[in-house]
């Protein structure tokens, strides 16, 4: 786990490398921003799995040579298996998209929508109502 932050860390540092000398140089704008929103996002992982490593010990049992099978059982998180939520979350931001290209009421309309639907998915499961199946 140690080498894949390492990794992206590198890759972070090797794109904003890259972006200052292109932009020295005299790149294009979109030359620009897509190195540097690729170093930020290598730079995001890698922040990730520092942070992962970090609180999790430092070795991962597929990090182990010597490691079994049954190393890795256990819990690996909650997930839903009945959500409805995506499909209105995937409606709006289409909405959204297509509001791009009808006019800019359709966009406001469903970024609002948008808002309510990451709403309720990331609450769905703090409800009062809500009952296990």
């Amino acid at each position: 786990m140690k080498t894949s932050w390492r990794l992206f860390f590198g890759l972070a540092v090797f794109y904003s490398v890259l972006t200052a000398i292109y932009w020295q140089v005299g790149g294009e704008a979109v030359g620009i921003t897509a190195m540097g929103l690729s170093a930020g996002l290598a730079g995001l992982i890698g922040f990730y799995l520092w942070f992962s490593t970090k609180r999790l010990g430092g070795i991962l049992p597929e990090d182990n040579h010597e490691g079994e099978i049954a190393d890795g059982a256990g819990d690996l998180g909650f997930y839903s298996p009945h959500s409805w939520w995506p499909l209105p979350i995937a409606l709006s931001a289409c909405a959204a998209g297509l509001g791009l290209i009808i006019g800019w009421w359709l966009t406001l309309i469903a970024l609002g929508a948008l808002v309510i639907s990451i709403i309720g998915f990331v609450t769905e499961y703090e409800s009062p109502t809500y009952s296990a199946h």
